[in-house]
C-alpha cells in the first residue's frame, strides 16, 4: 500500500486518530518533485550575510539589556512590566541566534560564535556548546524522531499531563543552569564520576531524557572548555555579588524572572515546532518535513514567538544550511513553483493556537 504525502499531511486530528496518523507517517514516501525543487530553487541562498547577522543580533541584545535595566530601575509598576515584556522578546530573539551558530559556516561570519557567547550565551547561561554537537543530531536522517534524537519526544502520543509539565519545567531553567555552572562544573573537575554525569546529562539543551551526550573532541572540545569556564566564572560572580549585597536581590530576581520567561517562551515555541506524531521509527525526509511546522506570512505574531527563521521550521529541515534571513525567500519561491497538491504546502499552519489545540487534543484522546 502506498500513501500520498500531501493527502497524509492534510488529514487532521478529526479525520483519524493520532495513532493512525503516526502509523501512516512512517509509510510516507519521499516527494521527489518537492525535494528536487528545493535543491534547484535555493542554490543561491546558502550564504550568510554578515551585516544582517551582526546588526540584527546586536540590536536585539542591546534592546533586551536596555529594557532589562529599565525593568530593574524604573519606579512605576506598569513601566517595569512593559520593560520586562520588551526585554523578554528582545533577548529571546537574540538568544535564537544559537540556532544559527550551530548551523552556520563560521568563516562566512567571522567571530560570530565568540560574539554570541560574549553577549548572550554566557550572560544568559546558555553558551553555544550546549547546542552545538546536539542540534545536528536532530537533523540526522536516521535519528529524527527516534530515541537517539535529543530534541524529540512523541508528545502527541503521551499523557495529557506531559504538556503542562513540559512547559512548567522550563521556569526552573535559570536556577538549574546557575547550579550546574557555579557548583557542578567546578566540582566535576575533581570528581570524575560527577564529570561523566555532567557531560552526559547536564551539558545539552535537550528534551529527550533518554539521551546521553558524548564528550566532545578536537575544536569542539576547546570551544566547550572556554565557554564552560566563562559560564562558571560568570555564575559564581553573579551569586557572590548577590550574597555579598553588591548585587541587589531585587535586581537579581528580576533578571532571573526575565530569563525564566525567555525559557518558557522558547518551550512554548518548541511545543509547536513539530507535530510530535512519530512513535520512534526512522522516517523519510518528506515525512520528517510533514511532522514539522511552517507558520509563514501573512501572520505577524510568529515573527515574535518564532524569530530568527524559526517560523520556517519545516523548511529548515529541508535546508538546514540556509541562513535564517534567506528562508522567507526560499519559501516564496517554493510556494509559487510547486503544484497545489505538493506535500510542501501541507506543512504550513496559521498560528500557535491551532497547533497547540491540535497537540492538546491528541494527548487527551491518545493519553486518556
Amino acid at each position: 500500500m502506498t500513501f500520498s504525502p500531501a493527502k497524509t499531511a492534510r488529514e487532521t486530528a478529526s479525520d483519524i486518530g493520532v495513532a493512525a496518523r503516526a502509523e501512516r507517517l512512517k509509510r510516507v514516501p519521499d516527494d521527489k518533485a518537492m525535494l528536487r525543487a528545493v535543491a534547484e530553487l535555493t542554490r543561491d541562498l546558502g550564504t550568510a550575510n554578515p551585516r544582517i547577522f551582526w546588526s540584527d543580533f546586536l540590536f536585539s541584545a542591546a534592546l533586551g539589556y536596555a529594557a532589562l535595566a529599565v525593568a530593574i530601575l524604573a519606579g512605576p509598576l506598569w513601566l517595569k512590566l512593559v520593560a520586562a515584556a520588551v526585554s523578554v522578546l528582545a533577548l529571546y530573539r537574540a538568544g535564537g541566534f544559537i540556532h544559527e551558530v550551530t548551523h552556520m559556516k563560521h568563516s562566512s561570519v567571522p567571530g560570530f560564535r565568540f560574539g554570541f557567547n560574549a553577549v548572550i550565551g554566557v550572560p544568559l547561561l546558555v553558551p553555544s556548546y550546549m547546542y552545538e554537537g546536539i542540534h545536528n543530531l536532530h537533523h540526522a536522517r536516521t535519528r529524527y524522531g527516534t530515541d537517539q534524537d535529543p530534541e524529540y519526544l512523541p508528545l502527541a502520543l503521551m499523557k495529557p499531563w506531559t504538556l503542562p509539565v513540559f512547559i512548567l519545567v522550563s521556569i526552573l531553567a535559570p536556577f538549574a543552569l546557575l547550579f550546574r555552572n557555579a557548583v557542578l562544573a567546578p566540582l566535576s573537575l575533581f570528581i570524575p564520576p560527577l564529570r561523566k554525569l555532567v557531560v552526559e546529562r547536564y551539558s545539552g539543551l535537550v528534551i529527550n531524557p533518554a539521551f546521553r551526550r558524548r564528550p566532545a573532541e578536537g575544536e569542539a572540545r576547546r570551544n566547550w572548555i572556554w565557554q564552560e569556564t566563562a559560564a562558571s566564572i560568570w555564575s559564581i560572580a553573579l551569586l557572590t555579588g548577590v550574597f555579598t549585597g553588591i548585587i541587589p536581590l531585587n535586581a537579581f530576581l528580576i533578571f532571573l524572572g526575565i530569563v525564566s520567561a525567555v525559557a518558557v517562551l522558547n518551550q512554548i515555541r518548541t511545543l509547536v515546532a513539530h507535530l510530535w506524531e512519530n512513535d520512534g521509527e526512522p522516517l523519510s525526509v518528506t515525512a520528517q518535513f510533514l511532522d514539522s511546522v511552517n507558520v509563514p506570512p501573512p501572520g505577524l505574531l510568529p515573527a515574535l514567538w518564532a524569530p530568527v527563521g524559526l517560523r520556517y521550521h519545516a523548511l529548515h529541515h529541508l535546508l538546514p544550511s540556509v541562513p535564517y534571513h534567506a528562508l522567507g525567500e526560499a519559501h516564496r519561491r517554493l510556494s509559487a513553483e510547486l503544484a497545489p497538491d505538493s506535500a510542501y504546502h501541507s506543512a504550513s499552519y496559521k498560528g500557535l493556537p491551532g497547533l497547540a489545540f491540535r497537540l492538546a487534543r491528541s494527548t487527551m484522546v491518545r493519553g486518556a
